[in-house]
């Protein structure tokens, strides 16, 4: 059933976890929100610093008093939305990055189909430059398991505007460092009965060189295929427990991130004795060989590709080259 909006209840918190992001980058941010429509007493602005070096607060001014600064130990980002989730008294949730910043007019779009089109989440698009353009798709809608067994889906949370009384005890995993997101976000749309997807690009993601995403050490490298292991290991396990519709939903995500998890095998490591190793693993458990399936021709192809040995060679000296 759609839900039902309590008035006394700011509508919308917005999540910020922070660490040594620097003080312009996550100024602009909490400007973005402030910037939109919303009344004060419609949004809460909540900063979870995870153990920055410094406080950015002084040198925030007079926005500080935009916001709720929470500082903890540095425990990873999950811990820190996780925080930020315990704080959270919005009947709505939208996470952002601290270095990343909402686009008014597309945004404004995205709170009027939760304020008038009666979903309990909706799923917009990005960029990496200001977008305003407002010739905007609306699709919904639909059921969140209907969504992911139609669709490939953007894992990165910041890309959800969502009903708190979704989440029930649904949290981030402590621990893993990097895509914690696509382990939380699958399981958060198959709770969802009313998704509306559409083509505003709400969101701008900056690219920052010292982002944790962005390091190329290899010990950093390993540790992204290690916890994108995990978390496809972690989903895999969670479909065998769904309903049937459900299943059919996470079992095409799962493959999805089993494709990329392979290509980055490939791309990250360019080994084939890591690769064949990994390989291995993935079919013990039964993720690999692909699920013959007609998701996408980018998924058949390359499920065809990496089912011969050949194939696989070919892939793990073209694949760097092509990147």
């Amino acid at each position: 059933m759609p839900y039902q909006r309590d008035h006394q209840k700011k509508l919308i918190s917005f999540i910020i976890p922070a660490y040594n992001v620097p003080v312009d980058m996550l100024r602009a941010c909490i400007e973005s929100i402030a910037q939109l429509s919303l009344r004060p007493f419609e949004r809460e602005i909540i900063v979870v610093d995870d153990g920055s070096d410094e406080s950015p607060l002084a040198a925030l001014g007079t926005m500080a008093d935009e916001i709720v600064y929470i500082r903890q130990k540095n425990r990873g980002v999950a811990v820190a939305r996780n925080m930020g989730l315990k704080m959270a008294e919005g009947e709505f949730i939208q996470f952002i990055d601290a270095d990343d910043i909402l686009l008014r007019t597309p945004y404004e779009h995205v709170i009027d189909l939760v304020r008038y089109g009666k979903a309990d989440m909706v799923m917009f698009d990005y960029c990496e430059k200001p977008d305003q353009k407002i010739n905007y798709r609306d699709d919904g809608p639909m059921a969140g398991a209907t969504l992911m067994r139609q669709h490939n889906i953007h894992g990165a949370v910041w890309s959800f505007l969502f009903h708190r009384s979704m989440l029930g005890s649904l949290r981030f995993t402590p621990g893993i460092a990097y895509g914690e997101d696509e382990e939380f976000t699958p399981q958060l749309l198959l709770r969802a009965e009313r998704v509306i997807t559409t083509t505003a690009r709400a969101y701008c993601y900056r690219q920052r060189p010292t982002s944790a995403i962005n390091r190329t050490d290899m010990r950093s490298r390993l540790q992204r295929l290690h916890d994108a292991k995990d978390v496809l290991v972690s989903l895999h396990k969670k479909s065998s427990t769904l309903p049937p519709e459900e299943r059919t939903a996470m079992q095409r995500r799962t493959a999805q991130l089993t494709m990329d998890y392979i290509y980055n095998v490939m791309v990250l490591t360019q080994s084939r004795h890591y690769l064949d190793r990994q390989l291995t693993d993935l079919g013990k458990i039964g993720l690999f060989p692909l699920p013959d399936r007609d998701y996408t021709q980018k998924y058949k192809w390359f499920r065809r590709m990496t089912n011969t040995s050949i194939g696989r060679t070919v892939l793990l000296r073209s694949l760097p080259l092509l990147r």
